[in-house]
């Protein structure tokens, strides 16, 4: 079973876009969040779909398990078995001093919003910060995707 370990930022200014390749379209629902705090996602990343079962957050670590599912199957996902909202968005990868960053550039009533995420083997593991990184937002629950699915950015 893979740990997630995962720091999550909001991006201030573009100076990030110059290391950035091309965006990739991503949209993705939730068929699950419950009490128990797992949640079930599909997301289709581009031409790609995923099945992703978290399961509770614990700091900045929590256990993941992803599956790739036909594009074909998240759109039928997508489309019947998600509720709440959906989220839209471009997501970018760039390397930045040897350190992979995922920044997800946020559409529809999640507009306005982005945020940098990096992936850690250790919660403690020391990694630079780009000048382009704002406020750390890792603990705080209003920025997961599945929490702007329920509750968009707009309406904060």
């Amino acid at each position: 079973m893979k740990q997630e370990i995962e720091r999550k930022f909001l991006v201030t200014g573009d100076g990030w876009r110059k290391e950035a390749g091309a965006g990739i379209s991503c949209r993705q629902g939730y068929m699950t969040v419950g009490p128990s705090n797992v949640t079930v996602r599909v997301r289709l990343l581009g031409e790609q779909g995923f099945l992703t079962i978290k399961g509770p957050t614990r700091g900045v670590s929590r256990s993941e398990m992803e599956y790739e599912i036909s594009a074909a199957d998240a759109e039928y996902m997508l489309a019947h078995f998600c509720s709440g909202g959906l989220v839209s968005k471009a997501r970018y990868n760039l390397i930045h001093n040897g350190s992979r960053w995922e920044i997800d550039e946020f559409s529809g009533e999640n507009a306005g919003l982005i945020v940098a995420e990096i992936e850690l083997e250790q919660e403690d593991q020391p990694f630079e910060k780009p000048v382009w990184l704002g406020e750390e937002v890792s603990l705080d629950r209003r920025y997961t995707n599945a929490a702007l699915a329920r509750k968009p950015f707009k309406s904060w």
